[in-house]
């Protein structure tokens, strides 16, 4: 029961239902040539949000190393929330579909003992000029890290990438669990007094462009040995598929 209550309340601090854990939600066109994307979480220390993954053309960015990460990426590296970019990708006319994933990817091992997997696999469509695949989520023990890919060529067969680790410097790394989003505590099995936030504090705000995360440097709440990760964070499996193959 304990497990349930877990489950239900991670979940909805990420503002999905408790009543599912269907490995996606799809938007957009469903027509296309079928790509299967398995995403596993390579880190030690870092849960991830549920993902998001949308195939485009090339005039479409999600995030660009050295430049600044849009209110979208923001929201996503500093509170988890992906409702801003699904929506500015759902009604972006290149791009083809929007999956949101709907749980965590926790890290091998599962050190905060839940009821979430490492990896998780998603089916996405594409065709036309819409080639290329991008990638975006949490990692969820920092004040803004995200990892992701952008604009990934789509293979004719299969292609494995991987993902590293970016500060979205628009918020402080004070490390601090009640400047982080809630369900890390719970996901890591490493929690305080501070009940964290999901919303972000202009006193904290930075401002400056997207840099490869420093990673963590501990002293406050959250911790070198637990919390850190050494690059990549993520492997992305990336194979065309027949509809009928599962």
């Amino acid at each position: 029961m304990k497990a349930r209550k877990l489950t239900v309340s991670l979940l909805a601090a990420f503002g999905l239902a408790a009543t599912t854990l269907a490995p996606q939600i799809a938007l957009g066109d469903s027509k296309g040539q079928l790509y299967k994307v398995t995403i596993t979480n390579l880190s030690s220390g870092q849960p991830m949000t549920p993902p998001v993954l949308a195939t485009h053309t090339r005039k479409t960015k999600v995030f660009s190393l050295g430049e600044d990460s849009s209110a979208e990426i923001q929201a996503i590296a500093e509170n988890g929330n992906n409702e801003p970019l699904v929506s500015a990708l759902s009604v972006d006319f290149h791009v083809q579909q929007v999956i949101q994933g709907t749980a965590p990817l926790v890290p091998d091992g599962n050190p905060g003992a839940t009821q979430f997997e490492s990896s998780a696999t998603f089916y996405i469509n594409a065709r036309g000029r819409a080639r290329y695949l991008s990638i975006a989520a949490m990692l969820i023990c920092t004040n803004d890290g995200f990892t992701g890919v952008d604009s990934v060529r789509l293979p004719s067969k299969k292609k494995t990438v991987y993902a590293v680790a970016y500060d979205a410097r628009s918020e402080r790394n004070t490390e601090d669990f009640a400047d982080i989003v809630p369900p890390c505590q719970p996901l890591i099995g490493v929690s305080s007094d501070d009940d964290g936030v999901g919303a972000s504090n202009p006193l904290l705000a930075e401002e400056g462009f997207i840099i490869p995360h420093p990673g963590i440097a501990g002293g406050n709440d959250l911790q070198g040995n637990v919390h850190n990760w050494a690059d990549p964070v993520a492997k992305i499996v990336i194979e065309r598929v027949n509809r009928h193959d599962d």
